[in-house]
């Protein structure tokens, strides 16, 4: 059985990962705003968000990172065969041993957010979905250091946890400047949360977005023209 997974531009293996394709990444990759510049990905898995990125906007070079040696080679090998293979490189490290010799204009991340939760038997899948390899605040930390004064952290996390990131990000000087709240569908709260930050303190702008209506699998308009340029049933 095949486990990769197709989108308008660019395919993504994903045998290796111990996280697949989902939409978290894909909600990251399509509402993140992506300067021309040096970009970021922190944790980057298959690569998913990544390719988005360069497919978004062809005046960004993209460095992705991961812990885990297969999810680097998984990316690293989707990256090469996509069209932006010129434009995405794959780094094997850790984020506290990432050093980097240039700053960043975008860093986006769909971090680990289980925090003293059960784990699986799958370590692979622990250190993606766990935080105890990268916690939010070390997280925060790194991007601080590593980005341009205008530069721009975009990240995906459960809206249950955005008032202790938003605070945690004003100790770095990383200050909320858009958001977008996330529900399934029209009868539930939400869910997720894509948050924007930046080093410099802006009104804030806050949006919302709803996936399906209360009909399984049929998604509502605003979410099909987030994500029409890739998925190919839009």
């Amino acid at each position: 059985m095949s486990t990769k997974f197709q989108f308008k531009q660019f395919s993504v293996e994903q045998n290796l990962c111990a996280l697949k394709v989902g939409t978290d990444g894909v909600l990251l990759g399509a509402w993140a705003t992506i300067p021309d510049g040096l970009v970021l990905d922190i944790g980057t898995g298959t690569g998913v968000i990544s390719l988005m990125l360069a497919q978004r906007n062809a005046n960004s070079i993209i460095h992705a990172i991961d812990i885990d040696k297969n999810a680097f080679l998984q990316s690293k090998s989707n990256f090469e065969n996509s069209p932006w293979s010129n434009r995405i490189k794959a780094f094997h490290s850790s984020l506290q041993d990432f050093k980097p010799d240039k700053r960043y204009q975008l860093i986006v991340s769909n971090p680990p957010f289980f925090v003293n939760s059960s784990k699986s038997q799958n370590e692979a899948k622990n250190t993606a979905r766990h935080t105890d390899e990268l916690s939010f605040d070390a997280l925060l930390q790194s991007v601080a250091s590593l980005l341009l004064p205008d530069g721009i952290f975009s990240v995906v996390l459960p809206f249950s946890a955005v008032s202790e990131f938003v605070e945690l990000a004003k100790n770095h000087h990383l200050f909320l400047n858009r958001l977008c709240e996330v529900k399934p569908n029209l009868a539930k709260p939400p869910k997720r949360a894509l948050m924007e930050f930046v080093l410099q303190e802006k009104e804030l702008e806050t949006t919302s977005l709803t996936i399906e209506t209360n009909q399984r699998h049929v998604y509502t308009l605003a979410y099909q023209n987030l994500t029409k340029d890739f998925y190919l049933e839009f």
